[in-house]
């Protein structure tokens, strides 16, 4: 408070509720201090509760069955998509593997020797010197030993197959989490325990609900392909953890909630969100241009609703109820009416006014420790 020089300090010998106590100035003048209203653009902003789930989650399991030999990762690391993980013992299937391909050889070698077979059978029943039935009984057998040439090479991409499993990989990118198996135990390819999961952060999603009565705000932005901006909070609803968008909305209505589903996507690049965490989220569903911002130190709440005391030209104040819209900024409040930009209004002193008292503006009072002359 600024007060005007006299011999005394600040209250002292002042009786309160009198000219010259504090706050007060000569004539009974209310010294308060003031704001103005302005025009903003003011976002509108929807709040929820929300929970981090990973964009994806993979528990890397075995696909063949074998002793566990080696793991190449340390729990907690990340890993990228095709990075080795683990590798069971392939001495079986590569024992089979080579049993197929000699088959294969055999089978190729009474193939070939089939078809030069037929083909002089072919010369011969054109010269009418062999049975129709022998070059029939031919033609069986290179179709025989084709198919079983064909088997081969199946089986042949099996054991490869077998083979190329052995070494586990990981299918997706992201920070895998404790290993469930240890080497030297035997894994199994129906086993659903798995080797370890990996978990995608990076981006993050953010799954949350808001009430039936939100959505047709949030559909007319979603249903064209557009997104809406999102910011996370911590627990506590004070520090920013990320920001995001979100795209994507439930096709129905929970029924025993009333809600409708919707996720937010977070490019996470900090890893600051973790699965499964429970977080604020706030929602940007629209703009308000233009409209009336006042200082939110001048909003009153009372019994029949919200008011500021306005300041007239003749430095009186006037009580004028007014419809509040969202909160703008940290220090700011959106009015849809009872006020209109230019207004001057008192953001201190408030408690001592009624409609009519006169005041006196802080920053138009007397410096202190001025002296006439």
């Amino acid at each position: 408070w600024r007060l005007l020089s006299s011999g005394h300090g600040p209250g002292e010998g002042m009786p309160p509720g009198r000219p010259g106590a504090p706050g007060m100035m000569g004539g009974g003048a209310t010294l308060v201090h003031s704001g103005v209203a302005s025009t903003a653009d003011v976002p509108v902003w929807l709040n929820a509760l929300g929970t981090v789930i990973p964009n994806a989650s993979v528990t890397v399991t075995s696909r063949v069955d074998g002793q566990l030999e080696q793991v190449f990762f340390t729990e907690g690391q990340k890993v990228s998509a095709g990075q080795l993980l683990a590798q069971i013992d392939p001495r079986s299937y590569q024992a089979t593997l080579n049993q197929y391909q000699a088959e294969l050889s055999e089978n190729q070698a009474l193939l070939k020797s089939a078809e030069l077979t037929l083909a002089r059978y072919r010369k011969l029943a054109a010269q009418d010197a062999l049975a129709r039935q022998d070059l029939d009984s031919q033609i069986a057998t290179v179709g025989q030993y084709r198919g079983a040439v064909a088997a081969d090479q199946a089986q042949i991409a099996s054991a490869k197959l077998s083979i190329e499993y052995a070494r586990i990989t990981a299918p997706i990118s992201g920070r895998v989490g404790l290993r469930q198996v240890d080497p030297g135990n035997m894994v199994q390819s129906s086993s659903s325990t798995g080797l370890v999961t990996i978990t995608q952060m990076q981006p993050a999603a953010v799954t949350f609900s808001v009430p039936q009565s939100d959505i047709p705000a949030l559909v007319s932005v979603l249903h064209q392909g557009q997104s809406l901006p999102a910011t996370l909070f911590d627990q506590d609803n004070q520090h920013p953890l990320a920001s995001g968008e979100v795209k994507f909305i439930s096709n129905q209505i929970d029924t025993a909630t009333g809600t409708v589903a919707l996720k937010a996507m977070f490019a996470n690049q900090d890893e600051a969100l973790f699965a499964n965490q429970f977080v604020n989220i706030r929602l940007q569903t629209r703009v308000l241009k233009g409209v009336t911002v006042i200082p939110a130190q001048a909003l009153q709440l009372s019994s029949d609703g919200s008011f500021v005391f306005v300041i007239n030209k003749d430095h009186t104040v006037t009580r004028k109820a007014v419809t509040t819209g969202p909160a703008f900024g940290d220090d700011q409040q959106a009015i849809l009416s009872g006020v209109s930009p230019g207004d001057r209004l008192v953001t201190e002193g408030i408690d001592r006014l009624t409609s009519g008292s006169k005041v006196t503006l802080a920053d138009e009072a007397p410096a202190a420790g001025a002296v006439s002359k």
